[in-house]
Formats: structure tokens, sequence, C-alpha cells
């Protein structure tokens, strides 16, 4: 298929046969020099406990062990939001969903996205003036100038949003389990409400939509080989670069192809976690390879397992949620309990972040954006407030902590979407709102209002099993400190500059390379 013209403004350069739209590659080696490379992963729906360093029962994870070996590993790391579109707005733009205004996800025919006012971290390293690549999920918006390319990425190779949003010819592993595209003068499928559309998969390169629907069986692949020649081709240029990988892995469905090279009939989830972690250990590699001294990888996740998908989901480990699942539900993905919240997190930078380290600083998705621009020598944007930190001084082991205060918003499973109703104070942790997402079973937990809240101590309770005693001096202790936390950031947010993000909808922007065929079929040539 030739490579279609695409309609950005940026200077277009020959790379691997197609118009690679990125600005001039050329650049002093005195900068490149001074200027770091960053590669961030961000992997979708991964448990705590899928991660071998976090002492998973089954090791699946080798290269990202060995990584956590290189480098260093976080075991109070937390997402932003428990679901992806305000998971992924908040690592872009290091601000929660009341201030960025994307509260819950977007869909297939959501006419906006990130609202244009908020600034990407992508916008503020290219103006820095590096080379910035998205690789695989964006789920921020697809139309019109909300697309990836017009929101700082100078090369965007992916889906647009999570790969179980329309059909695809290779379903894979769900739950329950779903057809394939319809074809010809079928009529429609009328799957169950649990599967995608009719409209097929699209898989874009820059503005251009290359196949619809995705084969599912060789994205992986062509991850891996997207990711490393960005990184080849940047590396060459002496320009510094941003690369955002956001993984397929571990959402569902998972590639039915997997098994076949697994000995001994090894379960679907326990395959593709290899699989991505193939996938991380061919990005390591290219970085070892062209800019080891010189590259920050930040590998994490957006959220915790998506419970209701049962032998397909991931593991929380021992953050069980346990007071939660006695009242019914999920306390993983779309809840503010640990297991929905609290992610794998690995930092990798010879000769700069300290090797074999096990951080216990409390830290979020959200010190992302302040870390990376500070390392940058770049400038925050002005006029607005931002959530997260600069975290170089504990990556660098020169500091062991990191949050004093964390706010968990809400994300699908109780309470108003992005309302910030549960608040992480140290090693505290209360509650005014709880509820259980869906479970594997098709429970939901009720939402319960508490107040006063809930609090846990996760140093003495990490399963959130019992909460203190109301009536104890420890809560007594605490509750004030809660309060206050709490009342200081809804005022904040209230004299802060926020955004609201546009969730109407409208079926003409569904992406469709050729609406006249069932399922919007077509295949690169």
């Amino acid at each position: 298929m030739a490579c279609p013209f695409l309609k950005v403004l940026l200077v277009g350069v020959s790379f691997l046969g197609c118009l690679y739209p990125l600005v001039d590659f050329s650049f002093s080696g005195e900068t490149r020099e001074r200027k770091p490379n960053f590669v961030i992963i961000l992997a979708d729906d991964m448990g705590w406990g899928d991660l071998g360093a976090n002492w998973a029962e089954t090791k699946d994870t080798a290269n990202l062990d060995k990584m956590a070996a290189e480098g260093m590993r976080f075991v109070d790391f937390h997402a932003a939001a428990s679901t992806c579109s305000p998971s992924r707005a908040a690592l872009l733009t290091g601000r929660l969903g009341l201030r960025n205004g994307v509260p819950h996800n977007f869909a297939v025919t959501s006419v906006g996205g990130l609202p244009l006012n908020e600034t990407t971290l992508a916008e503020v390293l290219q103006r820095a003036g590096y080379v910035t690549g998205l690789i695989g999920k964006w789920h921020l918006g697809h139309h019109g100038s909300y697309h990836p390319n017009f929101r700082g990425f100078d090369y965007y190779f992916g889906i647009p949003y999570s790969h179980d949003m329309g059909c695809t010819d290779t379903p894979g592993y769900n739950h329950p389990p779903c057809p394939a595209c319809p074809r010809g003068g079928r009529p429609s499928r009328n799957p169950e409400k649990d599967c995608h559309s009719d409209v097929a998969l699209p898989l874009y390169e820059n503005l251009s939509i290359v196949e619809q629907p995705v084969n599912l069986s060789g994205l992986t692949q062509k991850y891996a080989e997207k990711a490393t020649q960005f990184i080849q081709r940047a590396s060459a240029s002496g320009r510094p670069f941003l690369l955002y990988v956001g993984l397929a892995h571990m959402h569902v469905p998972l590639s039915r192809t997997l098994l076949s090279a697994e000995p001994g009939g090894r379960r679907p989830y326990s395959a593709a976690l290899r699989e991505m972690d193939s996938l991380v250990g061919q990005i390591k590699d290219k970085v070892d390879l062209t800019a080891k001294n010189n590259t920050f990888l930040w590998f994490t996740g957006d959220n915790g397992p998506w419970a209701q998908k049962c032998e397909l989901a991931g593991s929380v480990g021992p953050f069980t949620g346990s007071w939660q699942t006695r009242q019914g539900g999920s306390p993983a993905k779309q809840t503010t309990w640990e297991g929905g919240h609290r992610v794998p997190a690995l930092a990798y930078w010879p000769s700069r972040v300290p090797v074999n380290v096990t951080s216990t600083a409390l830290l979020s998705v959200l010190d992302i954006f302040p870390t990376v621009v500070a390392l940058a020598g770049a400038s925050l944007p002005q006029g607005r407030h931002f959530d997260g930190l600069d975290a170089s001084e504990v990556l660098f082991g020169r500091a062991q902590a990191g949050h004093r205060v964390l706010f968990h918003p809400n994300s699908g499973a109780a309470g108003e979407d992005g309302a910030l109703q549960t608040v992480r104070v140290e090693r505290y942790k209360a509650f005014f709102v709880t509820g259980g997402a869906r479970a594997c079973d098709g429970s939901v937990g009720p939402e319960w209002h508490h107040e006063p809240p809930l609090i846990f101590n996760l140093d003495d309770d990490v399963a959130e099993a019992v909460p203190l005693d109301r009536g104890s001096a420890e809560y007594q202790r605490v509750l004030p400190e809660v309060r206050a936390a709490l009342s200081e950031v809804l005022e904040d947010i209230a004299g802060d500059n926020t955004s609201r993000a546009d969730y109407s909808q409208d079926p003409s922007v569904t992406p469709c390379c050729n609406p006249h065929q069932t399922a919007c079929r077509c295949q690169a040539a």
C-alpha cells in the first residue's frame, strides 16, 4: 500500500519508505548530551501481582524483572485514576480529572477528547526540541484536533482507543467470547452487550487508517518494530526524543496465537504476560544498543486488573480489598481500592538510577509529567496547578519520601466520576464512598457513603480488611488530617484554571476507512 498523504503541518522526512512527519531531525551534539531521552511504557489492566519483581507466584516477566534488578522498583506507586482515559489524561498533563476535564472514558463515537487548552507532555518536550512518538493506545480523542498528531506527537502508530472497542477477524480470548467482524452482506452480529461493535477496529499510522480491522495476532510485533525503529531513527539523528508506548496488554482480548509456542498449555493470561514482557524487552534492548546512558525508561500501568474478565484478568497481589469483597463486587479496576490503583512501576537509567533498589516512596503516574519536564530542562505550563511532583530525588536515590497526600478519584464503581472521595495521607487511607465494580461472578458492590469515613492503616492492613475503630485514638488523630487534606485540594481546584471535555457523541466521527464495506473493512495492500 502506498503511503498516504498526511495532512499535518510538519516537515516530512523519508522514513522506511513512508512519509514520517517529524520536524527536522538535525540538532546539535551539545544539546543531545545535555538533554536525556525518555521512554514511557504504560501497561493496560496489569495487576500489581503480575510482576515477578513484586513476588508474583508465576514468573512470566523475565525482562521486567531484569529491568528491576538493573534499576529501581516502586512498591507504593499508583495510577491517577482506575480506568483508561482519565489515567492517560493525568499522565500526559500531570493533573487530576477535576482539573484536566477528563473524569471518564471516551467512546468510538466521541466528538471530543482531552481538552485542547490542556498542554500535553509531548507538546512541552516538542517545544523544547524533542522529537516525539506514540506507539499503541491513545484513548484521548481521535476526531479532528484531538488526534495524537495534533497533541504534540510527531509520529503516531496505534489504535485510538481500547482494542476491544471494535470487531476484528481475530477476536482472541474474551469473557464473554466475542464473534469476528461480519463479512460481505451478512447481517449485523448483534453481539453480547460486553462485546465490541460491528465497526472494525482501526490501526492508524499518523492520520491515516492503514488497516481495518486490525490483525490482533500480529499487533505486538508491529508495535515492537515501530517502537524500535523510532528509537533507532531518533538516536541516529542527534535529537533528544520522547517515546510513549501505550501497550494493548494486558487488556482483553488476549491473542489466540499465543499458546502455540507455550509448553504445557499455559493459560492465556500467562502467555499474554510473557508476550508483553518480550515486547518490553525488545524496546529496552534497543535503548541499550543505541542510547543506554542517556535514556530514562519508565514502566508502569494505567490501573489494576479488570476482575469481571475472570481468568483473563491479572492479580492484585496482597491488595485484595477484603472489606469490599465482603460487601460484594470487585475491588480492582474502576474502584479506589488498592487493587484498582496500586500498579507495577520500574525506573531504569544506567549511571543515574541506582541498581536493584526497592523504593517505598508514595508516588503516582501524575509524577511522570513534572519529573520528565524537569529532567528535560523544560518549563511547566503557566497558569495552572499540578497534582504530580518532581520525583527526581527519589529516582536518583537522594530521597526516600514522595507524596504525603494522594487522592484517588472515583472511576466508575461508585460516586460521581472524577470526584475525590478517597484520600491517602501517609500510611492511612480514608473512604468517604465505597463500591465494588462488576466481579467475575457478575456481582456489583453497593455504593455506600461514609460520614465519618472508613480509614485503614495500610502498614498493618494491606488487604484493606478491617477499618480503624472510629472511637480509637488513632482514628481521631488521623481524621482531622484527612478532612484538612481534602478541603485544601478542593479549594485549590476551585481556584485553578480547569477544563471540561466534550463528551458528546456522533456516529459520523467513527473511524472508518471504507464506509461502503461491511464493518468499514479495508486492508493494507
